[in-house]
């Protein structure tokens, strides 16, 4: 059976799909990246799909999944670091992106170091897209064009969420690429991933494919929304993109695969849905979202452990 593991976009959210993944290698003693052949990630989730892949120099992880959690519950604010000369000139991301790219890719840098995309120890596809040429951009470990692209320029692309940072200018094969989000059209890369992995393996008809949310967004009452013009309706136009296109995707892979199609994906009750919220107080409540996810998929998360181990 070949498997792959979809990760949704979601900022500081990824706490919760990164949950699930410490429980999954916690039950079976293995690692993500050795369990599924390819692995998608889109924005946060795409960082996840990098950082659970990338070698630490002996054929092995360098980070676990319960690793990569600490990273987001400590170092989130690190992420999305903003100083009051900022907050200020950009008009709170009125006039321009909300946060300085050199925060993000700070971190970034740590995390990856100069490793590239060929040395990943599973095959990710990374999405982003290109506003220059208007095409979506996917960056995949196998191909030989991409293999030279450094990790953490796939992982600051997937991230450039418009207004939140500025699109990330990234060289890939010989050329310079500009690029934002691949949320904004692959919140979910699911649909893509199965697709890219039918095309490489067309003959393959046993396949599992685990998809994982990073939480279910609040409604928008129509009270609220009916005097907004194009200032009030840019974040939550934004947030309305993601949902509508990681749903969309739910339903076409439930259709394609069925039994074989597993979605791990929770409402959010107590924390703030917001990318960038990464206050001690929503960090515990985006813990106790994603506990609460491991707790109500118990049934999905024992056949999925067994299936993939």
């Amino acid at each position: 059976m070949k498997k792959i593991l979809s990760i949704d976009g979601g900022g500081i959210r990824g706490l919760i799909p990164a949950l699930v993944l410490a429980e999954i290698e916690n039950r079976t003693g293995k690692s993500i990246s050795k369990m599924f052949d390819l692995i998608a990630g889109t924005s946060t989730g795409g960082i996840l799909a990098l950082a659970l892949c990338k070698d630490n120099g002996k054929g092995k992880p360098k980070f676990t999944a319960a690793e990569l959690v600490e990273v987001y519950s400590q170092r989130g604010k690190e992420f999305f670091n903003r100083t009051i000369s900022k907050a200020i000139l950009s008009l709170n991301s009125i006039i321009s992106e909300k946060y300085a790219a050199k925060s993000i890719e700070k971190v970034l840098e740590e995390i990856f170091e100069m490793d590239k995309l060929g040395s990943s120890l599973a095959d990710v596809l990374i999405s982003s897209y290109d506003i220059q040429n208007r095409e979506p951009l996917f960056f995949k470990s196998w191909k030989k064009e991409m293999a030279g692209v450094l990790m953490k320029h796939a992982a600051r692309a997937t991230t450039a969420a418009p207004s939140f940072f500025r699109p990330a200018l990234i060289p890939v094969d010989k050329g310079i690429r500009v690029l934002v989000d691949g949320g904004v059209f692959a919140n979910n890369p699911v649909v893509s991933a199965y697709a890219e992995f039918k095309r490489r393996f067309p003959k393959e008809k046993n396949v599992l494919v685990l998809s994982l949310g990073t939480g279910q967004t609040r409604t928008i009452p129509y009270n609220e929304a009916k005097k907004w013009g194009t200032l009030g309706w840019a974040l939550p136009l934004l947030s309305c993109i993601f949902d509508g296109v990681s749903d969309a995707a739910e339903y076409q892979m439930t259709y394609i695969l069925g039994e074989n199609f597993y979605r791990l994906q929770t409402m959010l009750t107590s924390a703030s849905d917001d990318l960038d919220d990464v206050s001690k107080k929503n960090i515990a409540a985006l813990e106790e979202e994603g506990a609460k996810l491991i707790n109500s998929s118990k049934p999905e998360l024992d056949k999925i452990c067994r299936l993939i181990s």
